[in-house]
């Protein structure tokens, strides 16, 4: 019986952990392109007020090529709306993530009831999962700040 209650702990806390991780490898993706939107978002504006002949120089698998700004524009343009997309999505995807997470605790939560008014032994409780996202918000709501290579949820309140 202590085997059995031993193994559904480190089964949750497996499960919990890679809805954990999940969340986490998509938050990192989202802050990723939130910052080359963001350089996009410059280097358009920067560009936009050029005249059109102007040269310019654009780097193209690492290769830096010289164009016009006539050139660049619809391109970096394009790029810009296709990362805005991607951006959109990965929000998305990580709002249902968590969703999901959370049906996934609920269930958790009600079938550790059951076991305690049926009289067995509780071992893992809901509390005992750690669970510091209740008072963060998701990406695209702000909570997500980049330092350096590494990303955090910021607390908004």
């Amino acid at each position: 019986m202590a085997q059995s209650q031993t193994y559904d702990e480190v089964e949750l806390q497996q499960q919990y952990t890679t809805y954990k991780n999940n969340l986490q490898q998509l938050a990192e993706r989202i802050g990723s392109v939130e910052q080359e939107t963001e350089e996009h978002k410059l280097v358009l504006e920067t560009l936009k007020p050029l005249p059109e002949e102007r040269k310019c120089f654009r780097m193209i698998n690492g290769v830096l090529v010289e164009r016009t700004v006539k050139d660049v524009l619809p391109a970096l343009q394009t790029n810009s709306d296709g990362l805005k997309k991607v951006l959109d999505e990965l929000v998305k995807q990580y709002k249902r993530q968590q969703e999901e997470m959370e049906k996934w605790k609920e269930g958790r939560a009600h079938i550790l009831s059951l076991r305690t008014k049926i009289g067995l032994p509780q071992i893992v409780t809901r509390a005992s999962i750690k669970d510091d996202s209740k008072n963060f918000t998701g990406p695209g709501e702000g909570g997500i700040a980049t330092s350096g290579s590494s990303m955090q949820v910021c607390p908004i309140r």
